[in-house]
């Protein structure tokens, strides 16, 4: 008589995903859209293709070291497209995948409620006692 196991939540790949639980795949992928970097990165490919040193002027701030680790994780969730063209000197492109560009619409929708509403978050923030 054998025994087995029942199927534990973290083995089955078929349950619904819920960020709201621990284990949920796409906490981490959330973690890398929803970082400083990662916004700001998506939301500026969406203007089109981009090579590294022209996103990097883009997202003024950003180090060389965070940028790369940034697209990196991007490209691994499916974000990002990297694309070197064989050409002397080597070039490489950065664009949004489909998913990116769904991600990144819902994105600049976040930056434009808060960008139009910055004179009220300043004064909320000006308001603001701590307990």
């Amino acid at each position: 008589m054998s025994t087995q196991r029942p199927p534990s939540t973290e083995d089955d790949q078929t349950l619904e995903a819920d960020v709201f639980a621990r284990n949920c795949a796409s906490r981490p992928v959330l973690q890398n859209v929803a970082s400083r970097w990662g916004v700001l990165a998506l939301v500026a490919l969406r203007e089109g293709p981009y090579r590294f040193s022209a996103l990097r002027r883009r997202v003024d701030g950003v180090s060389e070291r965070m940028l790369s680790q940034t697209l990196q994780s991007l490209e691994r969730d499916g974000m990002v497209h990297r694309e070197v063209h064989e050409v002397i000197p080597p070039r490489v492109e950065y664009t949004l995948t489909e998913l990116g560009a769904q991600v990144a619409d819902r994105l600049e929708s976040l930056i434009v409620v808060l960008e139009t509403n910055l004179d009220a978050i300043r004064t909320a923030q000006e308001t603001y006692k701590p307990r």
